[in-house]
């Protein structure tokens, strides 16, 4: 039975991309936006709906910890894996606004995320947790992103499709519209049933909700992603494959563990630090690498190696510490 689950959510997260992908390049060259535009928004945000669903769901229960490490294993996730993965398949040219305005802003949110949950540490005074207060403020900045990005999708067109990128046949708007939610929707069916079996075996085992929530959720919440921006990479749509995991990280601290911690303060501090501290230095690593290879800004096959190896050392140390 758990097979069957997970090679059929393998299926529908393909699918899912797919549709996804096509349904939102044909949405940016209707409209006249970018797909970086796209990426950060409805591509991104979608991705991201299995993170939500858990979240609400896991702080209206009460296991918090899930909550907290779903977010923080999935962003470290993005980066490291999903990035690493996608650049393998094929180098990533990341456009300049993202070099110096979206990937430094996913790099505070991760550090504004330890300076609010560290209270104890910080004042000397409360719990170190991540109050409804702090929900708000994260809430906040989740509206000045979404401020930004509007005034980006004015102000920006999509420019000719680069030499060698595979474009999906024009299709009607309300087409693409369609093409989105069904992928959308195969994506979040895929992802739920691809993790489902592993989250039972875990928990059978015996293993912490912490680290379940820092790896199988984690990884199985942020299969829609992977699916979605390695498709994108293959297709040479390099702003949408990067625009997705940026986007999608953003959303991520800044609406989902703003309405979780609205919903129900989440404990932070201890070991929670450490997979802030994880996140932080994956969001520093993917904002240096931006100035390492050849040409700048990008990401190349060396690097996304580099990444695959950071994750891999992380899973160590956090299977290590526990």
């Amino acid at each position: 039975m758990f097979a069957l689950m997970l090679l059929g959510g393998l299926a529908l997260l393909v699918v899912g991309a797919n549709w996804l992908v096509d349904g939102a390049s044909a949405v940016a060259r209707r409209l006249g936006v970018s797909d970086l535009v796209i990426g950060l928004t409805v591509v991104a945000f979608g991705t991201s709906a299995p993170e939500l669903v858990v979240d609400v769901f896991a702080a209206a229960r009460g296991n918090t910890d899930i909550a907290v490490a779903n977010i923080l294993g999935s962003n470290t996730f993005n980066i490291l894996a999903i990035l690493g993965l996608s650049a393998l398949v094929r180098p990533l040219a990341v456009a300049q606004s993202t070099v110096w305005k979206e990937i430094p802003l996913s790099l505070l949110a991760a550090v504004l995320v330890g300076i609010l949950g560290n209270n104890a540490l910080l004042d000397g005074a409360g719990p170190n947790a991540l109050t409804r207060t702090d929900g708000l403020v994260l809430l906040g900045f989740f509206v000045i992103f979404l401020y930004y990005v509007l005034g980006m999708a004015k102000s920006s067109a999509n420019p000719p499709d680069p030499p060698g990128q595979i474009s999906p046949p024009a299709m009607r708007l309300p087409a693409a519209c369609l093409r989105i939610g069904a992928g959308l929707a195969a994506l979040a069916t895929g992802a739920h049933l691809a993790v489902a079996g592993a989250v039972d075996t875990a928990t059978r085992l015996g293993v912490s909700e912490r680290v379940i929530g820092l790896t199988i959720v984690a990884v199985g919440t942020s299969l829609p992603e992977l699916a979605t921006s390695v498709v994108a990479a293959y297709r040479r749509n390099a702003d949408l494959a990067v625009g997705n995991i940026v986007g999608s990280n953003l959303f991520n601290i800044f609406f989902i563990l703003g309405v979780s911690a609205c919903i129900r303060p989440l404990p932070m501090g201890g070991q929670v630090n450490f997979d802030v501290a994880a996140t932080v230095l994956a969001s520093l690593l993917l904002f240096v690498s931006m100035f390492t290879g050849r040409p700048r800004h990008g990401i190349q096959r060396w690097e996304g190696a580099v990444y695959l190896a950071a994750y891999a050392a992380y899973l160590g140390l956090l299977l290590g510490k526990n």
